[in-house]
């Protein structure tokens, strides 16, 4: 029995999509959450292949979160626009076309939005970061995806589900 299902684990595996592959002109969606010490981030992106391996898009996102301080409940927002580079290692590691395995560089505008009178530090601004993630396809264009990352509005990481076209 272990046999077997390692054998079917193989061939499942080793499934040929060829949707999923990074060639120029390929796109897809992502739509999740986020981990974060300041709310739960939700995010949408799209990113569009611009070269073999190679992929460039934008992600928009928002998170809320409430704080209590000295007795004087705040509310914060912040909204992301950010702009994203990966290049996908699939190739380069002779993955099986159902995983993908990428790293890249992002940029971002945050916008910050809490009361004026909010003690603390709100200032929106510019945020420079960089991801590694992966993406385990369970059918022909549906994929879910795991991502960690830093200085971005998700900037312990995401994860949720891409769909390719």
């Amino acid at each position: 029995m272990k046999r077997l299902t390692l054998f079917l684990f193989v061939v499942c595996s080793s499934i040929s999509y060829a949707q999923n592959s990074f060639d120029k002109g390929s796109s897809f969606v992502d739509l999740g959450v986020g981990i974060s010490t300041w709310g739960i981030p939700v995010y949408g992106g799209f990113e569009t292949a611009v070269a073999n391996n190679f992929t460039l898009g934008g992600r928009l996102s928002w998170r809320s979160w409430n704080e209590d301080i000295r007795g004087n409940g705040f509310n914060h927002n912040i909204f992301g626009i950010v702009s994203r580079g990966n290049y996908h290692v699939n190739e380069v590691l002779e993955l099986p076309s159902n995983f993908d395995i990428y790293a890249g560089l992002n940029l971002g505008l945050y916008i910050y939005d809490s009361p004026s009178s909010y003690p603390g530090d709100s200032s929106s601004g510019l945020g420079l970061g960089a991801q590694v993630g992966g993406r385990y396809y369970f059918d022909e264009s549906w994929a879910v995806n795991l991502e960690i990352g830093g200085g971005n509005a998700a900037s312990g990481g995401s994860f949720g589900v891409t769909k390719n076209f």
